[in-house]
C-alpha cells in the first residue's frame, strides 16, 4: 500500500521555495513552509527539499525521478510509524 502521493513528492521537488518540507499529518502527505511546521509536528517532518540532491540543479523532474524518491520516503514513513 502507498502512504506517500507521487503529486505530493513532485510538488516538493517542483517548489521553488528551499525552505519546504514533506510532512506526514493523520495520514496525509502535505508540502508546507518550514516556518509553518509547528512544534508539535516537527516529528513527522519526512524531509526537507534543501537536504535532496535531486531537488538541486538544473535536471527535469521526472516520473522516473519522482517514483524513486517516493519509494524511498514511504521507508521513512513507515519509520515514523504511518
Amino acid at each position: 500500500m502507498a502512504l506517500l502521493d507521487p503529486d505530493c513528492v513532485r510538488r516538493l521537488l517542483e517548489s521553488a521555495d528551499p525552505d519546504v518540507a514533506l510532512v506526514f499529518v493523520r495520514g496525509e502527505c502535505l508540502v508546507l513552509p518550514l516556518d509553518q511546521i509547528d512544534e508539535r509536528h516537527r516529528p513527522l517532518v519526512i524531509t526537507r527539499r534543501a537536504d535532496l540532491p535531486e531537488a538541486t540543479g538544473d535536471q527535469p523532474v521526472t516520473e522516473e525521478r519522482v517514483e524513486t524518491l517516493t519509494r524511498c520516503l514511504e521507508n521513512v514513513v513507515r519509520d515514523l510509524g504511518g
